[in-house]
């Protein structure tokens, strides 16, 4: 395999994806490395023995779908495999408030200034919000509540970066069978489906209905001759010649195999926890890039994420795990509330059981009872579904933003360092007791009744899905690690560009801020490379 490259992006989520794609389509010969395996509709995790975790310390053997990561009061859920966090997201894509820019950011980021950029990535991804008549019952659900406890016009369909069929709806004859899925070829040449609101939007799309960026993005940099490897876990990067060596572990079967690559111009894009970890070990445990700023691994900040189940009576309220994962919320981002800006969203999650079975029964040996069995296995409206009465509540709100990222002796393995988060509530403790109390408020409104996490109760802990922080921005290296165009201080031809960017929460679900930071972020490398058109 080739050695040198032009720009070497590491990770292939909104950050890595996008940047790849616009650097490759202005001339520069990339390489993308991505820590997962590219999957594929076949292989998504449906049964309890399929691949559903990707291990942190074993990803040879363990290479699954989603990375869970523990920390003392905090997990964090992340995607793992070409595509990045798009895989397991719920496909939301909310442009930020105007305001939220006003002040602890760069100057130089405004949402004027960002205009154009989220444009671009509306296109690419197709965004908009579920037709009117597909409205779910979970946002039927969000809609009563919200006209009960007057809070009617802050109700809304939010963006989506799936793709529906107008004509399709729940009154057909078997609504959710894939029969009714309108297949297409994409502006990328990809073969896509229109969504039969199947449910399964965090654990991949049987029909891909949803716009993932191994779909749009990574299909348009490959078009122009960029190279994609998945499962390389990236280790070090050091100066080398004038750029840089990037040296990594190949899985190979279950083996990791080592190599390394050079460039011109080294891109992280690995997300708030992968970058920040890899700049703390170049930093402080390698010492191949000593003179990062102290302010690595700060204002790191979970995105106030408080999902919260509510129990109701009957399951026709909720039917959970039909449709689209999300596609409403109530906007709070005013501060009208306790003086806190926030979202409650209605998420869902998938009928795992159903899935399960079925992809047991499609083994063929077991065909024929999977034919004796058709009419109970298919997705209906009237599927069994455990979870069929449970609301999931979704809070997400501006918090302090105080967490920090360090490394620190690995337990009984004291040569060894692991990644740790220093991350107290205090200071947004009140914000997430306004996020309870709102959801405990559109419970009791529609006859549900809200059960608060123990996690929550006993530990005042959170699980975050928007993780963000660690190389925030800042105008110099005493305020941040990267300016406003992500270029590390300190470090020429070295850039960040991903969720760990952000200084800090934005309330909101973060992808679409994150794809036009790096749209910008790739126009201005272009520019400074003398690739692209002049802004």
């Amino acid at each position: 395999m080739v050695d040198r490259f032009d720009v070497i992006v590491i990770g292939s989520g909104f950050g890595g994806a996008i940047t790849a794609a616009r650097l490759a389509e202005g001339g520069a010969r990339v390489l993308v490395l991505e820590r997962g395996r590219r999957w594929t509709a076949s292989q998504h995790p449906r049964g309890p023995t399929d691949a559903w975790l990707y291990q942190q310390n074993s990803p040879a053997k363990h290479n699954g779908w989603l990375d869970l990561r523990f920390f003392p009061r905090m997990i964090v859920a992340q995607g793992a495999g070409v595509g990045g966090g798009s895989l397991c997201y719920s496909a939301v894509l909310l442009e930020a408030r105007p305001q939220l820019f006003d002040a602890g950011w760069p100057p130089e980021i405004t949402y004027e200034e960002l205009r154009p950029y989220y444009a671009k990535v509306r296109g690419m991804l197709s965004v908009r919000p579920i037709p009117s008549r597909q409205l779910t019952a979970r946002a039927r659900l969000l809609q009563k509540a919200a006209a009960k406890l007057g809070y009617s016009d802050r109700f809304t369909r939010v963006p989506l970066g799936i793709t529906f069929d107008e004509h399709w709806n729940y009154d057909r004859d078997d609504p959710l069978g894939r029969q009714h899925s309108r297949s297409f070829v994409n502006q990328q040449g990809e073969r896509q489906g229109t969504c039969v609101h199947l449910g399964n939007c965090d654990i991949g799309c049987d029909v891909r209905a949803k716009n993932t960026l191994d779909l749009n993005y990574i299909p348009l940099a490959e078009r122009h001759g960029a190279e994609v490897r998945p499962l390389h876990i990236v280790r070090r990067i050091e100066p080398d010649g004038g750029g840089y060596r990037v040296s990594f572990e190949r899985v190979d079967g279950e083996r990791l195999i080592s190599g390394s690559v050079r460039a011109d111009v080294v891109v992280l894009a690995a997300g708030s926890l992968g970058t920040t970890e890899l700049l703390l070990r170049c930093r402080d445990e390698h010492r191949t890039l000593p003179n990062i700023s102290r302010q690595l691994g700060k204002h790191w900040s979970p995105n106030a994420n408080f999902l919260t189940p509510a129990l109701y009576p009957h399951g026709d309220q909720v039917k959970q795990g039909i449709g689209p994962t999300i596609t409403s919320a109530l906007e709070f981002m005013d501060g009208s509330v306790n003086g806190e800006r926030f979202y409650i969203q209605d998420d869902g999650i998938p009928n795992m059981v159903l899935n399960a079975v079925r992809a047991k029964l499609a083994s063929p040996a077991l065909r024929p009872v999977a034919w004796l069995l058709e009419r109970q296995l298919r997705r209906g409206l009237d599927e069994w579904n455990p979870t069929r009465n449970v609301m999931f509540w979704l809070g997400q709100g501006i918090d302090a933003a105080d967490g920090e990222l360090r490394l620190r002796p690995r337990f009984a393995k004291w040569s060894e360092q692991e990644l740790d988060l220093k991350w107290r509530v205090d200071k947004s403790e009140e914000l997430a007791s306004t996020i309870l109390k709102m959801q405990e408020r559109l419970s009791e409104a529609t006859g549900g009744q809200l059960h608060v996490p123990l996690f929550w109760r006993l530990l005042r802990g959170m699980i975050s899905v928007h993780p963000l922080g660690g190389c925030g921005m800042g105008r110099s290296r005493t305020e941040g690690v990267v300016d406003h165009a992500g270029r590390v201080f300190g470090y020429k031809n070295l850039f960040v560009v991903d969720g760990a960017i952000l200084p800090g929460a934005i309330g909101c679900n973060p992808s679409m801020t994150i794809g036009a930071l790096s749209e910008r972020i790739a126009d201005l490398l272009l520019c400074d490379r003398g690739a692209g058109a002049a802004r």
